[in-house]
Protein backbone atom coordinates (compact mmCIF):
# COMPACT_ATOMS: atom_id res chain seq x y z
CA UNK A 1 0.00 0.00 0.00
CA UNK A 2 1.20 3.45 -1.07
CA UNK A 3 1.75 6.10 1.53
CA UNK A 4 -0.69 8.22 -0.38
CA UNK A 5 -3.27 5.29 0.23
CA UNK A 6 -2.49 4.87 3.72
CA UNK A 7 -2.98 8.07 4.97
CA UNK A 8 -5.75 8.37 2.91
CA UNK A 9 -7.59 5.40 4.44
CA UNK A 10 -6.31 6.82 8.12
CA UNK A 11 -8.10 9.92 7.35
CA UNK A 12 -11.72 8.35 6.50
CA UNK A 13 -11.29 6.05 9.05
CA UNK A 14 -11.23 9.15 12.13
CA UNK A 15 -13.68 11.26 10.22
CA UNK A 16 -16.34 8.30 10.60
CA UNK A 17 -15.02 8.21 14.28
CA UNK A 18 -15.66 11.21 14.62
CA UNK A 19 -19.14 11.22 13.76
CA UNK A 20 -18.77 12.44 10.31
CA UNK A 21 -21.30 11.18 7.45
CA UNK A 22 -18.40 10.74 4.77
CA UNK A 23 -15.28 12.05 4.12
CA UNK A 24 -13.98 12.51 0.05
CA UNK A 25 -10.63 14.07 -0.89
CA UNK A 26 -9.98 16.02 -3.83
CA UNK A 27 -7.06 17.89 -5.01
CA UNK A 28 -6.30 21.07 -4.78
CA UNK A 29 -6.33 23.08 -7.43
CA UNK A 30 -8.25 25.84 -9.87
CA UNK A 31 -11.62 25.17 -9.83
CA UNK A 32 -11.97 26.02 -14.02
CA UNK A 33 -15.77 24.68 -14.15
CA UNK A 34 -16.82 27.02 -11.65
CA UNK A 35 -14.78 30.41 -12.48
CA UNK A 36 -17.46 31.55 -15.62
CA UNK A 37 -20.71 30.29 -13.64
CA UNK A 38 -19.51 31.98 -10.72
CA UNK A 39 -18.66 34.92 -12.63
CA UNK A 40 -21.60 35.11 -14.28
CA UNK A 41 -23.82 34.67 -11.25
CA UNK A 42 -22.26 37.48 -9.43
CA UNK A 43 -22.67 39.46 -12.46
CA UNK A 44 -26.54 38.73 -12.53
CA UNK A 45 -26.38 40.31 -9.13
CA UNK A 46 -27.82 37.57 -7.36
CA UNK A 47 -25.91 37.53 -4.66
CA UNK A 48 -28.02 40.76 -3.33
CA UNK A 49 -26.45 42.52 -0.58
CA UNK A 50 -24.04 39.37 0.76
CA UNK A 51 -21.51 41.44 -0.78
CA UNK A 52 -18.46 39.22 0.94
CA UNK A 53 -19.81 36.83 -1.85
CA UNK A 54 -17.76 39.58 -4.45
CA UNK A 55 -14.48 39.48 -2.16
CA UNK A 56 -11.54 37.06 -2.97
CA UNK A 57 -13.00 35.72 -5.80
CA UNK A 58 -9.69 33.86 -6.73
CA UNK A 59 -9.39 32.49 -3.57
CA UNK A 60 -12.64 30.93 -3.92
CA UNK A 61 -11.28 29.04 -7.04
CA UNK A 62 -8.19 28.03 -5.95
CA UNK A 63 -7.22 26.06 -2.05
CA UNK A 64 -3.70 27.12 -3.06
CA UNK A 65 -4.06 30.50 -2.34
CA UNK A 66 -5.73 30.20 1.52
CA UNK A 67 -3.11 27.19 2.06
CA UNK A 68 0.60 27.43 1.06
CA UNK A 69 1.42 24.42 -1.06
CA UNK A 70 -1.67 23.02 -0.53
CA UNK A 71 -2.23 19.30 -1.93
CA UNK A 72 -5.22 18.07 -0.74
CA UNK A 73 -8.86 19.34 -0.20
CA UNK A 74 -10.67 16.82 2.24
CA UNK A 75 -14.49 17.52 2.31
CA UNK A 76 -16.59 16.61 5.35
CA UNK A 77 -20.54 16.17 5.57
CA UNK A 78 -22.09 15.82 9.04
CA UNK A 79 -25.60 14.94 9.06
CA UNK A 80 -28.04 17.62 11.16
CA UNK A 81 -31.77 16.02 10.28
CA UNK A 82 -33.62 15.91 13.42
CA UNK A 83 -35.77 13.14 14.59
CA UNK A 84 -38.76 15.59 15.05
CA UNK A 85 -40.03 18.84 13.25
CA UNK A 86 -41.88 22.30 14.66
CA UNK A 87 -45.47 22.31 14.85
CA UNK A 88 -46.15 23.54 11.63
CA UNK A 89 -48.76 25.94 12.88
CA UNK A 90 -46.00 28.15 14.38
CA UNK A 91 -43.28 30.50 12.61
CA UNK A 92 -40.60 28.06 11.32
CA UNK A 93 -37.15 27.88 11.71
CA UNK A 94 -34.83 25.83 9.07
CA UNK A 95 -33.82 22.57 10.33
CA UNK A 96 -30.14 23.05 10.33
CA UNK A 97 -30.87 25.81 13.62
CA UNK A 98 -32.40 23.77 15.90
CA UNK A 99 -29.25 22.96 18.07
CA UNK A 100 -25.83 24.43 18.93
CA UNK A 101 -24.54 26.88 15.79
CA UNK A 102 -23.09 24.25 13.74
CA UNK A 103 -19.37 26.32 13.19
CA UNK A 104 -18.63 25.50 17.20
CA UNK A 105 -19.54 22.05 16.96
CA UNK A 106 -17.73 21.31 13.36
CA UNK A 107 -14.45 23.22 14.21
CA UNK A 108 -14.05 21.13 17.20
CA UNK A 109 -14.37 18.37 15.37
CA UNK A 110 -12.49 19.19 12.66
CA UNK A 111 -9.21 20.34 14.90
CA UNK A 112 -9.13 17.07 16.10
CA UNK A 113 -9.36 15.58 12.58
CA UNK A 114 -6.28 17.77 11.59
CA UNK A 115 -4.77 16.94 15.27
CA UNK A 116 -5.10 13.44 14.60
CA UNK A 117 -3.06 13.60 10.89
CA UNK A 118 -0.35 15.64 13.14
CA UNK A 119 0.15 12.85 15.40
CA UNK A 120 -0.45 9.88 13.24
CA UNK A 121 1.35 11.17 9.86
CA UNK A 122 3.89 13.63 11.19
CA UNK A 123 4.62 17.69 10.36
CA UNK A 124 1.17 18.66 7.78
CA UNK A 125 0.03 22.22 7.12
CA UNK A 126 -3.83 22.61 7.13
CA UNK A 127 -6.56 24.61 7.32
CA UNK A 128 -10.27 24.25 8.91
CA UNK A 129 -13.17 25.65 7.26
CA UNK A 130 -16.45 25.82 7.90
CA UNK A 131 -18.24 28.11 5.37
CA UNK A 132 -16.35 31.39 7.04
CA UNK A 133 -14.00 31.75 4.43
CA UNK A 134 -14.16 32.08 0.62
CA UNK A 135 -14.56 28.29 -0.08
CA UNK A 136 -16.92 26.73 -2.61
CA UNK A 137 -18.36 23.78 -0.13
CA UNK A 138 -20.61 22.23 -2.47
CA UNK A 139 -18.00 22.50 -5.30
CA UNK A 140 -15.67 20.70 -3.75
CA UNK A 141 -18.04 18.18 -1.91
CA UNK A 142 -19.16 17.50 -5.00
CA UNK A 143 -15.65 16.84 -6.70
CA UNK A 144 -14.78 14.44 -4.16
CA UNK A 145 -17.75 11.87 -4.93
CA UNK A 146 -19.92 12.93 -1.76
CA UNK A 147 -23.04 13.58 -3.92
CA UNK A 148 -24.01 16.03 -7.36
CA UNK A 149 -25.20 19.65 -7.08
CA UNK A 150 -28.97 19.01 -7.48
CA UNK A 151 -31.17 21.75 -8.95
CA UNK A 152 -32.08 23.94 -6.05
CA UNK A 153 -28.20 24.38 -5.98
CA UNK A 154 -27.59 21.88 -2.65
CA UNK A 155 -25.25 19.07 -2.36
CA UNK A 156 -27.48 15.61 -2.53
CA UNK A 157 -26.66 12.57 -2.17
CA UNK A 158 -28.32 8.97 -2.58
CA UNK A 159 -28.16 7.25 0.35
CA UNK A 160 -28.85 10.75 2.74
CA UNK A 161 -30.36 13.30 0.57
CA UNK A 162 -29.34 17.17 1.65
CA UNK A 163 -29.83 17.48 5.21
CA UNK A 164 -26.07 18.09 5.93
CA UNK A 165 -23.30 20.70 6.53
CA UNK A 166 -20.24 20.43 4.26
CA UNK A 167 -16.76 21.20 5.88
CA UNK A 168 -13.31 21.24 4.70
CA UNK A 169 -9.58 20.52 5.72
CA UNK A 170 -6.97 21.90 2.77
CA UNK A 171 -3.74 20.58 3.85
CA UNK A 172 -0.64 20.50 2.27
CA UNK A 173 -0.34 16.59 1.96
CA UNK A 174 -0.77 14.29 -1.12
CA UNK A 175 -3.50 11.42 -1.29
CA UNK A 176 -5.62 9.37 -3.04
CA UNK A 177 -8.38 11.96 -4.58
CA UNK A 178 -12.30 10.78 -5.19
CA UNK A 179 -14.06 11.37 -8.64
CA UNK A 180 -17.33 13.10 -8.90
CA UNK A 181 -20.93 11.03 -9.02
CA UNK A 182 -23.44 11.45 -11.74
CA UNK A 183 -26.39 13.40 -11.39
CA UNK A 184 -29.43 11.79 -10.09
CA UNK A 185 -32.41 14.61 -10.62
CA UNK A 186 -33.17 13.10 -13.71
CA UNK A 187 -36.36 15.35 -15.14
CA UNK A 188 -37.96 15.84 -11.54
CA UNK A 189 -38.61 19.77 -11.08
CA UNK A 190 -40.00 19.26 -7.66
CA UNK A 191 -37.85 22.12 -5.94
CA UNK A 192 -38.23 24.42 -8.60
CA UNK A 193 -41.85 24.32 -8.79
CA UNK A 194 -42.13 24.38 -4.82
CA UNK A 195 -40.14 27.15 -4.42
CA UNK A 196 -41.95 29.74 -2.72
CA UNK A 197 -40.69 32.76 -4.04
CA UNK A 198 -39.27 31.07 -7.37
CA UNK A 199 -35.77 31.83 -6.31
CA UNK A 200 -34.56 28.62 -8.61
CA UNK A 201 -34.68 31.01 -11.82
CA UNK A 202 -33.30 27.89 -13.96
CA UNK A 203 -31.95 23.91 -13.05
CA UNK A 204 -28.94 24.64 -10.49
CA UNK A 205 -29.00 28.38 -10.99
CA UNK A 206 -30.80 29.93 -7.45
CA UNK A 207 -31.03 33.79 -7.25
CA UNK A 208 -29.81 34.57 -4.19
CA UNK A 209 -31.57 37.59 -3.35
CA UNK A 210 -35.31 36.34 -4.19
CA UNK A 211 -34.37 33.12 -1.57
CA UNK A 212 -36.02 33.23 1.90
CA UNK A 213 -32.69 32.15 3.52
CA UNK A 214 -31.36 35.28 2.35
CA UNK A 215 -34.52 37.15 3.39
CA UNK A 216 -34.49 36.50 6.44
CA UNK A 217 -30.79 36.17 7.66
CA UNK A 218 -28.68 37.80 5.26
CA UNK A 219 -30.45 41.15 4.36
CA UNK A 220 -30.38 43.70 6.82
CA UNK A 221 -32.86 46.49 5.32
CA UNK A 222 -36.47 46.23 5.16
CA UNK A 223 -37.79 42.67 3.55
CA UNK A 224 -39.43 44.00 0.04
CA UNK A 225 -42.99 44.15 0.18
CA UNK A 226 -43.95 42.23 -2.78
CA UNK A 227 -43.51 39.15 -1.53
CA UNK A 228 -45.28 39.74 1.31
CA UNK A 229 -47.49 36.57 1.09
CA UNK A 230 -45.04 33.89 -0.26
CA UNK A 231 -42.97 33.33 2.93
CA UNK A 232 -44.83 30.60 4.12
CA UNK A 233 -44.58 31.32 8.01
CA UNK A 234 -40.29 31.02 7.71
CA UNK A 235 -38.84 33.84 10.33
CA UNK A 236 -35.53 31.98 9.99
CA UNK A 237 -34.15 30.37 6.52
CA UNK A 238 -36.13 27.97 4.25
CA UNK A 239 -36.38 23.98 4.07
CA UNK A 240 -39.02 24.34 1.44
CA UNK A 241 -36.68 23.19 -1.72
CA UNK A 242 -35.27 20.24 0.83
CA UNK A 243 -38.71 18.70 1.83
CA UNK A 244 -39.97 18.23 -1.15
CA UNK A 245 -36.93 16.68 -2.84
CA UNK A 246 -37.26 12.98 -3.19
CA UNK A 247 -33.99 12.02 -1.73
CA UNK A 248 -34.72 13.50 1.10
CA UNK A 249 -37.21 10.56 1.71
CA UNK A 250 -33.98 8.80 2.81
CA UNK A 251 -32.77 11.29 5.26
CA UNK A 252 -31.43 9.49 8.79
CA UNK A 253 -31.63 11.73 11.93
CA UNK A 254 -28.60 12.45 13.43
CA UNK A 255 -26.54 11.46 16.89
CA UNK A 256 -25.13 14.93 17.62
CA UNK A 257 -26.94 15.67 20.99
CA UNK A 258 -25.70 19.81 20.18
CA UNK A 259 -27.76 19.73 17.46
CA UNK A 260 -30.91 18.73 19.46
CA UNK A 261 -33.32 21.77 20.20
CA UNK A 262 -34.56 23.51 23.63
CA UNK A 263 -37.51 22.22 24.29
CA UNK A 264 -39.48 25.64 23.90
CA UNK A 265 -38.22 25.98 20.22
CA UNK A 266 -41.32 23.01 19.19
CA UNK A 267 -43.88 24.70 22.43
CA UNK A 268 -43.93 28.55 21.17
CA UNK A 269 -47.15 29.16 19.11
CA UNK A 270 -47.54 31.94 17.20
CA UNK A 271 -48.26 34.26 19.19
CA UNK A 272 -45.70 33.82 21.73
CA UNK A 273 -43.08 33.89 18.72
CA UNK A 274 -44.54 37.87 18.47
CA UNK A 275 -44.51 38.43 22.06
CA UNK A 276 -40.93 37.67 21.78
CA UNK A 277 -38.54 39.73 24.22
CA UNK A 278 -34.80 40.42 23.96
CA UNK A 279 -34.06 38.71 26.93
CA UNK A 280 -35.94 35.75 25.78
CA UNK A 281 -34.33 35.64 22.77
CA UNK A 282 -31.04 35.95 24.12
CA UNK A 283 -31.50 32.55 26.54
CA UNK A 284 -32.76 30.63 23.74
CA UNK A 285 -30.23 31.10 21.03
CA UNK A 286 -27.50 31.84 23.38
CA UNK A 287 -25.25 29.37 20.58
CA UNK A 288 -27.35 28.80 18.66
CA UNK A 289 -27.15 30.19 13.85
CA UNK A 290 -30.25 32.36 14.85
CA UNK A 291 -27.86 35.16 16.51
CA UNK A 292 -27.19 35.90 13.27
CA UNK A 293 -29.88 37.58 12.58
CA UNK A 294 -29.96 39.14 15.88
CA UNK A 295 -33.23 39.99 17.85
CA UNK A 296 -34.20 43.07 15.48
CA UNK A 297 -33.79 41.01 12.63
CA UNK A 298 -36.32 38.04 13.92
CA UNK A 299 -38.42 40.18 15.15
CA UNK A 300 -38.92 42.16 11.55
CA UNK A 301 -39.35 38.60 10.26
CA UNK A 302 -42.24 37.71 12.44
CA UNK A 303 -43.81 41.23 12.06
CA UNK A 304 -43.43 40.84 7.76
CA UNK A 305 -45.57 37.56 8.00
CA UNK A 306 -48.12 38.78 10.36
CA UNK A 307 -48.70 41.43 8.58
CA UNK A 308 -48.90 40.08 5.14
CA UNK A 309 -51.80 41.56 3.81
Amino acid sequence: MTHQAKYTQLIKSEAKRLGFLSCGISKAEFLEEEAPRLEAWLEKGMQGEMRYMENHFDKRLDPRLLVEDAKSVISLLLNYFPSETQNPDSYKISKYAYGTDYHFVIKDKLKSLLSFILEEIGEVSGRAFVDSAPVLDKAWAARSGLGWMGKHSNLLTKDVGSYYFIAELIVDLDLEYDHPVTDHCGSCTACIDACPTQAIVEPYVVDGSKCISYFTIELKNEIPSSFKDQFDDWMFGCDVCQDVCPWNRFSKPHAEPLFDPKPELFEYSKKEWEELTEEVFADLFRKSAIKRTKYIGLKRNINYIKNKS
